[in-house]
């Protein structure tokens, strides 16, 4: 693994983002620091296709966050927990660094939702839960139906039951760290 690899960002919202229990533990197998950022502090509670699953503590919150310090950014899916982040101001900005300096995303499920608020999915060739293709092709992205999608040091998956490609070229993505093409096409 690239040394890149050391300071991962998940993004958690309150409660009830998707089961993220084997997205968090492929990071740590692969030797990356994971924070979990959310917009309260505490504990935030997953959920796990019909019932309460994993609770995490949070490291911190969204509002006191430096995206600076972060090498990369996970947004778990589920559907309340990006429909929170995407009507937070603060959650869109830190989510904007991400996008407007170029770092590594992964985006699975509705997780895309917060992207299409930057205003950056714009020429990206991206996957997601059916129900959000509409929401990215309004927003200007190339929907596919695919299990993992890599643009330019974004990886997008559809649903848990493509967890494990996703995790791997989130990974993979991660790993690579910052390419300069990245950078310019995310200042366009």
């Amino acid at each position: 693994m690239n040394a890149q690899l050391r300071d991962i960002e998940i993004l958690l919202v309150e409660d009830n983002p998707a089961d993220v229990q084997l997205t968090i533990e492929a990071l740590k197998d692969a030797k990356a620091d994971v924070d979990v950022v959310s917009l309260k502090s505490g504990k935030v509670e997953s959920w796990k296709k019909t019932e309460w699953g994993n609770e995490y503590d949070v490291d911190e919150t969204v509002k006191n966050a430096d995206p600076t310090r972060y090498d990369a950014l996970v947004l778990p899916g589920g559907v309340m927990n990006p429909d929170k982040l995407r009507m937070d101001e603060d959650a869109v900005a830190f989510v904007s660094h991400f996008v407007q300096t170029g770092k590594p995303i992964a985006a699975i499920c509705h997780g895309p939702w917060t992207l299409i608020e930057t205003g950056g999915v714009a020429g990206r060739t991206m996957t997601s839960y059916a129900s959000l293709k509409t929401d990215l092709k309004n927003a200007g992205a190339n929907w596919v139906d695919e299990e993992v999608v890599v643009d330019r040091g974004w990886v997008t998956s559809r649903k848990p039951a493509d967890l494990d490609a996703f995790c791997d070229k989130m990974i993979e993505e991660i790993s690579e760290g910052i390419h300069a093409n990245r950078v310019a096409a995310a200042r366009m």
